[in-house]
């Protein structure tokens, strides 16, 4: 099949009413990631395969690096991000896999991935760049689930037309990172047949 052949799958999906938010977020990351910096900063430390070498052939870094970012953004263990992958469509579509001619890395393999990119510091490297990515656009990214990853375009303190800091609005620090804006503070809806006095 041509890769850029659409199957029926992204026919059936392309013809959805509504885009989910992971959707959403994975295309503007497909879009926004230099990817060719990103494979190029790990591809000196990637393993090798060649005459000589034993085992598995090698996964492509381009198609690792995405899986390794899906488990960051959404929170997920080695296995539950290659299961989410098989799950999920806008996942699969944003890792460039067609079930037809490829499976999804193993779990085992991530797990030597990311200790690769550990034991060389490069997460942080791509965090670090993924961060001057998300200033430079006002972005804060919030993550903590697969259903609730999403970009939040954020204006700094002061850019407004009279250059005045909003009094409701704060800004916090998490880690090595600032973040400005409010919170949100949600009340559950009662369960049906109870009362809210």
């Amino acid at each position: 099949m041509d890769a850029d052949q659409p199957s029926f799958t992204d026919i059936e999906y392309g013809n959805r009413r509504r885009v989910s938010r992971r959707e959403v977020f994975l295309e503007t990351m497909q879009a926004t990631i230099p990817w060719d910096v990103w494979v190029g900063l790990i591809e000196p430390h990637y393993y090798a395969s060649g005459p000589g070498k034993k085992g598995r052939k090698a996964k492509p870094i381009a198609t690792m690096l995405r899986m390794y970012l899906l488990q960051v953004w959404f929170s997920l263990s080695d296995e539950g991000v290659e299961e989410a992958i098989y799950d999920s469509y806008a996942m699969r579509r944003f890792m460039g896999l067609d079930f037809a001619v490829e499976q999804v890395p193993d779990a085992t393999t991530l797990l030597h991935f990311r200790h690769l990119l550990e034991k060389q510091r490069l997460g942080e490297k791509l965090f670090e760049a993924q961060n001057e990515i998300f200033d430079q656009e006002g972005w804060i990214m919030r993550g903590g689930s697969i259903v609730d990853a999403t970009i939040i375009a954020a204006p700094s303190s002061t850019k407004n037309a009279t250059a005045t800091r909003d009094p409701e609005m704060h800004q916090t620090k998490k880690g090595n990172q600032w973040y400005f804006g409010m919170k949100a503070h949600i009340v559950p809806m009662p369960a049906p047949g109870t009362s809210t006095r």
